[in-house]
């Protein structure tokens, strides 16, 4: 893979036969909608959901995707944590930053508040009352919410962001 100043969105949907769809969204600006690539890899068999082990069902997901990648991303987006509590328990963005030998800034970008998350993690965008919770490894804290806030979109999720998940839950072709 080449270093690129593109930076990845990626978000995985689980199907009811047991296979998963990961699907991320190369783009070049934060600031922007464009969208330089968009790319989809289907996972036959995924292990079950385990009540605080999910980074293990998700993460081959998403190595499987990067793995199809020509470029190496500037940093990754992804649907959840990167720690966890105030604590930083290690999370999904946390495991992935490790699996790709800390060589890539990893942002997440949680819907739901985990219990304990501190109010730093919280980011309002558009005008939702309800926050994201944003939080990083290999890039500040402060800039990674920096980033979410200047994304595309009117409403709470950023538009490059509800275009992975909306790209993930695509049917099959």
């Amino acid at each position: 893979m080449t270093t690129s100043p593109l930076n990845l969105a990626v978000d995985v949907h689980y199907r009811e036969d047991g296979s998963a769809v990961a699907a991320g969204i190369l783009f070049p600006d934060w600031e922007t909608d464009e969208i330089a690539r968009e790319t989809v890899v289907t996972i036959p068999s995924v292990s079950a959901y385990v009540p605080g082990r999910f980074f293990e069902r998700e993460l081959p997901c998403l190595l499987a995707l990067i793995e199809t990648l020509d470029t190496t991303p500037s940093i990754i987006v992804i649907d959840g944590y990167v720690t966890l509590g105030p604590d930083e328990r290690p999370g999904l963005g946390a495991h992935l930053f490790e699996a790709l030998d800390r060589k890539i800034a990893i942002i997440g970008v949680a819907k739901n508040r985990f219990r304990d998350t501190p109010v730093s993690a919280e980011l309002l965008r558009g005008r939702s009352a309800r926050p994201l919770y944003v939080t990083s490894v290999g890039i500040e804290p402060d800039e990674a919410k920096r980033l979410v806030a200047s994304m595309r979109g009117t409403g709470r999720i950023p538009s490059l962001l509800a275009a992975a998940d909306r790209l993930s839950r695509a049917p099959a072709p």
